[in-house]
């Protein structure tokens, strides 16, 4: 019985393909909506984490001054080598803690230059950073403490001044220093902010002050905690050991912020989140409007088939027949435009992901979903106009011209 009802729908379907396609064309664009906002909205989501984790694990940072619009960190007082010092002796649970110092300053090597931001650190920032050396090696203690002037380079910087060869015990040019290359960094790429993290130059913290920066300031410190220590404990232990450092009198403002990084991606992997749900609400507003379209197609089908309908009540097709046969009718309409749908919206969606450089992360769930819906719009916009042809008076409807 039903095989027969699906047959009779498909019949119907195909005597005005043209109308069908464009009734459908609405759940089409509903559904594909759907699935590439919420699938573009997933890979987004996934890099931004990925991106954040490159940062390094149990990330903190812990700058000068307050974040927001008039509280820049050069207004306030900047760290040096005693805080680090102290952070490393006083801090528990911690991995490592590493001082950052940077300016930008041209870095020369034949006769070829780049305007690069130089980094002054110490070992414990490949640590802090997850950052391991491709080639080469780290700085000896001697070069940190005496302040010889030795390099560790991105990818990015080898590429544009050194060429793809091994650049390990090479001389570059930093501003007016002759600085040793020792290592070379393993590639991280972009960041989610679009800046390029192996466009990096790294000197030891003491002759970056000395030759490059000409003070000892320390503009950020960066705190890395183990893995079964709490961000948050680590945190709190860091504030209350600056405010100590830099006697801040209890209920006064800090003039230093220590951020968690655990909390950022949290954050923004959230907002991320949050804005595909968005987009993908607004696209589904699409699927309620191919509903109405399904309808009123449906009420123009039933009007311009009363007879057949009177002919077939006449003859003892029951109520519920006649309106079986329209609600399949919608039904199938609604499940054809969902199919195409799924594979549209998959294919925009892949294009996308591969434009934006993005990964292509399919989230079944969301796909069988739209799926679903599509066919439940059929059933609900298509039951009104089925229930209408089968309430139709047999007589009336064979009147009908």
């Amino acid at each position: 019985m039903l095989i027969e009802v699906v047959r009779l729908a498909l019949q119907a379907i195909r005597r005005n393909v043209l109308r069908s396609v464009l009734t459908v064309l609405g759940v089409v664009i509903g559904v594909a909506s759907v699935i590439a906002m919420v699938t573009i909205g997933a890979g987004t989501t996934q890099k931004i984490k990925a991106d954040l984790a490159k940062l390094g694990s149990n990330l903190l940072s812990a700058n000068p001054g307050q974040l927001g619009p008039g509280r820049a960190s050069s207004q306030a007082r900047a760290f040096n080598a005693r805080d680090v010092e102290a952070m490393k002796a006083q801090l528990n649970g911690i991995k490592a803690v590493a001082p950052v110092a940077q300016k930008s300053a041209t870095v020369i090597y034949g006769t070829d230059s780049r305007n690069i931001a130089i980094t002054g650190t110490d070992n414990d920032y490949f640590v802090t950073q997850d950052w391991e050396i491709q080639t080469g090696r780290l700085f000896l203690e001697g070069e940190i403490r005496g302040g010889r002037a030795a390099c560790v380079i991105g990818t990015t910087v080898r590429d544009k001044l050194l060429g793809r060869d091994d650049p390990v015990g090479r001389t570059i040019r930093v501003a007016s220093i002759a600085c040793e290359v020792i290592g070379l960094l393993s590639q991280k790429g972009q960041s989610s902010f679009g800046t390029d993290q192996d466009d990096i130059v790294l000197m030891p913290i003491r002759a970056f002050q000395r030759r490059l920066a000409g003070n000892t300031d320390i503009g950020r410190i960066m705190i890395s905690a183990k893995d079964d220590v709490s961000t948050a404990k680590v945190q709190a232990d860091a504030e209350r050991l600056l405010r100590e450092r830099r006697h801040i009198a209890p209920g006064a403002e800090d003039d230093f912020s220590v951020l968690d990084m655990t909390q950022i991606v949290k954050a923004t992997t959230g907002t991320a989140a949050i804005m595909a749900g968005l987009l993908g609400a607004v696209a589904g507003i699409s699927l309620l409007v191919g509903g109405i379209g399904i309808m009123n197609i449906m009420l123009v089908s039933v009007t311009e088939r009363t007879r057949e309908i009177g002919i077939r009540l006449a003859i003892g097709a029951l109520e519920r027949q006649v309106q079986s046969q329209f609600l399949v009718e919608a039904t199938v309409l609604s499940l054809f435009g969902g199919l195409i749908g799924v594979l549209l919206g998959l294919g925009l969606a892949f294009a996308a992901t591969r434009g934006l450089r993005v990964p292509f992360t399919v989230q079944p769930g969301i796909v069988m979903l739209a799926f679903a819906f599509s066919a439940l719009v059929g059933v609900v916009f298509g039951y009104f106009p089925a229930r209408r042809a089968a309430q139709l008076d047999p007589i009336e409807a064979l009147r009908y011209e």
